[in-house]
């Protein structure tokens, strides 16, 4: 397995062109092809914008609610979004699959790097919302970023290794995680604040890996202060470690079978 993972560095170029490719290919024949990348996670803010600000009407009492919200629609975007196409991945890749030489493990790698670059192009919208409303943001803050994105593509990526590898013998689980990642979704302070949670539901939210994440993201862009979230962001950046080795340990183990199901 380790072997297999330091052979990754190898294909660094064929990750890239694959990335590349699946970029190119998501949008051909589209008549605005990237501009998509912006007004996808434009068009879904303005949507849970518009339900929980004008008709459910649950604030608590946040200045500018769309903005607090894009702060965690954005990246969830991205984790979801990798998770449903990874689970798919080397199904629709089988005749890449059936190639010796092939190394598996780079699709789902890939399905996760092209819907990041994805995010970094939500990234230029949020931006814009920033200035205008005027948010002030903190050099010290704005160095957490590139760390809490760093934990965010190693946990996601062992998520697509383990569901990429457990799909192609269990069908199912497509299905499965959708309505799962619907339930994950309202599980985790994005629509809402953390600090309107009662005691208990907040002890609840901290198994949910996410909820560091996105509060978080909520910190460094948002609120204004210190990023008092670092501790359990490492914390999780520990654990996402492990969890990125064990995912790829199930999809070495189960690397031989893939040729077969698919």
């Amino acid at each position: 397995m380790l072997h297999n993972l330091a052979a990754l560095v190898r294909y660094r170029g064929l990750i890239q062109s694959l990335v590349t490719r699946e970029l190119k290919a998501r949008y051909r024949g589209s008549v605005l092809g990237f501009f998509w990348s912006f007004i996808n996670p434009l068009f879904l803010l303005l949507i849970y914008s518009f339900v929980f600000k004008y008709i459910l009407q649950q604030r608590a009492d946040i200045d500018h609610y769309e903005l607090f919200m894009f702060c965690g629609i954005l990246p969830w975007t991205w984790f979801s979004a990798s998770l449903l196409e990874s689970s798919g991945v080397l199904i629709a890749g089988g005749n890449l699959i059936k190639k010796v030489l092939f190394p598996a493990e780079i699709l789902p790698i890939v399905t996760v790097l092209a819907n990041m670059v994805h995010f970094f192009f939500g990234l230029a919208i949020l931006a814009l919302f920033l200035v205008v409303f005027q948010r002030p943001l903190s050099p010290s803050e704005l160095l957490w970023f590139p760390v809490v994105v760093l934990v965010q593509l190693v946990l996601t990526t062992g998520f697509a290794l383990l569901l990429s590898a457990l799909t192609v013998h269990f069908r199912d689980l497509r299905d499965i995680l959708g309505n799962l990642l619907t339930f994950w979704f309202f599980a985790t302070p994005i629509i809402y604040p953390y600090f309107v949670m009662k005691d208990w539901q907040l002890r609840l939210l901290q198994f949910n890996p996410f909820t560091h994440l996105a509060i978080t993201y909520q910190e460094i862009l948002y609120f204004e202060g210190p990023v008092g979230h670092w501790f359990w962001l490492l914390v999780l950046g520990g654990i996402s470690v492990v969890w990125f080795l064990f995912g790829y340990f199930v999809f070495d183990r189960l690397r031989d079978t893939f040729a077969e199901e698919v």
